[in-house]
């Protein structure tokens, strides 16, 4: 049963990005040209990573609004190494950036884990703790594109096989995480624990633990985009990635994940942040105000959650499944 909501939620963001390309092509017929769809992806590559963070928090019924800012405080330690240590490795630099993230995510895991404390309150706070952090490391200060190594900048322009090594890496992580949520204890835990706490004690599931995971993976995955942002847009400073933590929201919300916790999948989640990518590079083709693409984003994201709150209530919610029906649902 759920099975078929995720591939009818899929199904519909295919077709409604497939008549935005027809009317966008109408007009402009090189925007649907393959290098254009490609690009396209690879813009949206690392809100795709900071959105399948956000489903396995979004899916144990918490939520984690300092992705952007964690993204933000990462991407200006691994600026700054750089800058102050050119001859670092690049791999190193990597692993620090994911590292860090993962750390500011456990720390935001414990205080819910080990605090009890509302995962909305702890993330609001950490957001601004994280900002406040990147200002004091840099002094306020910019890293900006000549204080970093060309390896640095290049690597995720860099073409592999006809693609950039960003979309290589986003298309990894869709894959690690559909294999971590369908095919996993761990992924199982997340919806077990979202669809009803409860029930997810008595069958055996570390309510907290799972939590803390899920916001240790979030926090990884914002870590790891922090290179990737400063990289691909050549400067660091305190305020990159500003709210950005919204757009994340969106995407999972867009794609089917269920603010109340257990449902959602890697494909909607995915799908989610590719139809936000086509609206932001779609609007400004066809001359549409910055205002009322604003207005657009705000009204898709209003008719998510409308359609997955009556869909919820049509359907009801199965709160532990056996295993291999667990796996498909999340497929």
């Amino acid at each position: 049963m759920l099975k078929s909501l995720f591939a009818r939620r899929e199904a519909l963001l295919l077709v409604a990005m497939a008549l935005l390309l027809v009317v966008i092509t109408s007009r402009f017929p090189a925007f649907a040209r393959p290098a254009n769809l490609a690009a396209v992806f690879n813009d949206t590559a690392i809100l795709m990573i900071l959105a399948l963070g956000q489903t396995a928090v979004i899916l144990t019924r918490s939520i984690d609004l300092s992705v952007a800012a964690n993204l933000a405080f990462t991407g200006m330690i691994v600026a700054m190494l750089n800058e102050a240590n050119p001859d670092l490795p690049l791999a190193l630099l990597v692993l620090l950036s994911a590292g860090v993230g993962l750390l500011l995510g456990a720390f935001n895991g414990l205080l819910v884990w080990k605090l009890d404390m509302p995962p909305i309150v702890v993330t609001l706070g950490t957001l601004t703790i994280y900002r406040g952090m990147a200002f004091v490391v840099s002094g306020g200060e910019w890293v900006n594109a000549h204080e970093m190594t060309p390896v640095f900048l290049e690597t995720p322009r860099t073409l592999v096989a006809g693609l950039p090594v960003l979309t290589w890496v986003a298309l990894a992580v869709i894959i690690g995480a559909t294999v971590l949520f369908t095919r996993t204890n761990v992924g199982r835990a997340f919806y077990a624990t979202g669809g009803n706490p409860t029930a997810a004690i008595y069958a055996g599931v570390d309510v907290g633990r799972t939590r803390f995971l899920a916001f240790c993976l979030s926090g990884m995955l914002a870590g790891l985009s922090g290179y990737l942002w400063v990289a691909r847009y050549a400067v660091a400073y305190v305020d990159i990635a500003a709210g950005f933590e919204l757009d994340v929201v969106a995407a999972c919300v867009i794609g089917g994940v269920s603010i109340a916790g257990g449902i959602g999948s890697v494909g909607g989640a995915v799908l989610g942040a590719l139809f936000l990518g086509l609206i932001k590079n779609a609007l400004p083709v066809v001359n549409v105000s910055p205002f009322f693409q604003m207005a657009i984003s705000g009204a898709v994201i209003i008719a998510a959650v409308a359609i997955n709150a009556r869909a919820e209530r049509r359907k009801g919610r199965i709160i532990l499944r056996p295993t291999g029906a667990t796996a498909g649902a999340a497929s």
